[in-house]
């Protein structure tokens, strides 16, 4: 596990910074974001990356199940909490009050490494449509699971196991083997090694929910890894990123705006 992982306030930091530096500008390539503007991020962990749409006088809603965490985004936050401009919730999505109280509310809906994580991800885009207001957005980024680090090893305690690629693709019983073997605890990684998705997959789940595709940027190197690295990020080359299936091998990161 690297260091920024364990201190959570500058992991914080390093989610509001990043989402100043690439996540806010790629999607004001389609539209832009205004002072007044609702947004709501789904899965907000500690609330980094809605802290960036806050300071630019958006009026932000997070909702994410981890309560603790939750209580960490109310502590790093209390100001916007306060002046009532960001609403910080243990919801899910699926609750019907909550649908109720914010049916067609949204101007923009932000899944920042979280889709990677949700069973049935075709039905939770039907559920978030209906959050958006008429001509609303949604933004995904997140790790195709083909990639090097697809299965989210890079937070296991063993630095072997760490530092290791492409180890999330072994079958699923050698992969719990090694887990065992290096003294991780599989739960988490299990999850995400049945849940993680493909560009293919993400893009056909797209179009089979009514969506399309408003904008989109595919990364050899993933733009939060200059401040976790200090590797300068890199769109993916052109001719990768045509090649199905290979592409999902090389890109570290994907960034889509989808629209009803």
């Amino acid at each position: 596990m690297y260091e920024f992982h364990k201190d959570r306030k500058w992991y914080y930091e390093m989610q509001t910074l990043n989402a100043e530096k690439s996540v806010l500008p790629f999607i004001e390539e389609v539209m832009p974001i205004v002072s007044g503007m609702k947004v709501l991020e789904v899965g907000c962990a500690e609330g980094g990356v809605l802290k960036a749409f806050s300071k630019r006088g958006c009026i932000g809603v997070g909702v994410e199940l981890d309560e603790a965490r939750l209580q960490i985004a109310i502590d790093f936050n209390q100001e916007d909490v306060y002046s009532r401009t960001m609403t910080l919730v243990a919801k899910n999505v699926y609750d019907l009050e909550f649908q109720n109280q914010y049916k067609e509310y949204f101007n923009l809906i932000v899944l920042k490494d979280v889709i990677e994580h949700i069973h049935d991800q075709e039905k939770v885009m039907m559920v978030l449509k209906n959050f958006l207001k008429p001509g609303g957005y949604i933004f995904f980024g997140f790790p195709p699971f083909n990639m090097p680090f697809g299965g989210h090893q890079q937070v296991a305690q063993s630095k072997l196991f760490s530092k290791t690629p492409y180890t999330h693709l072994l079958p699923m019983p050698l992969y719990k083997g090694l887990m065992k073997l290096l003294g991780e605890h599989p739960d988490g990684y299990v999850e995400v090694k049945e849940t993680g998705i493909s560009i293919n997959r993400f893009e056909q789940i797209v179009a089979d929910t009514g969506l399309s595709i408003a904008n989109e940027r595919h990364f050899l190197i993933n733009p939060i890894y200059e401040f976790k690295f200090g590797w300068k990020p890199k769109v993916q080359y052109a001719w990768i990123k045509a090649i199905p299936h290979l592409r999902d091998f090389l890109t570290t990161c994907v960034f889509y705006l989808v629209k009803k």
